[in-house]
């Protein structure tokens, strides 16, 4: 899947992904996509209700070796 930016959230805990990926997306312009990697357990919860609130797409989950990828396209 294409992107336009990326935010490595390994080894951060809850809340701290949802909040760089805030951050990172505050960046892009609507439409653009963010790709995430996160390992914090709590992040399959968070980032979905995150992106439901926000207004913002969640594209994608997808599980990797280090923990899971995310896709959100900015709302």
């Amino acid at each position: 899947m294409t992107y336009d930016a990326e935010l490595d959230a390994k080894g951060l805990l809850c809340p701290l992904p949802v909040l760089k990926a805030r951050k990172r997306l505050q960046a892009l312009q609507s439409g653009q996509v963010l790709r995430m990697e996160a390992d914090d357990p709590a992040a399959i919860v968070d980032v979905p209700h995150f992106c439901t609130e926000a207004g913002h797409e969640l594209m994608d989950i997808a599980d990797a070796d280090t923990g899971q990828v995310y896709f959100i396209r900015k709302a």
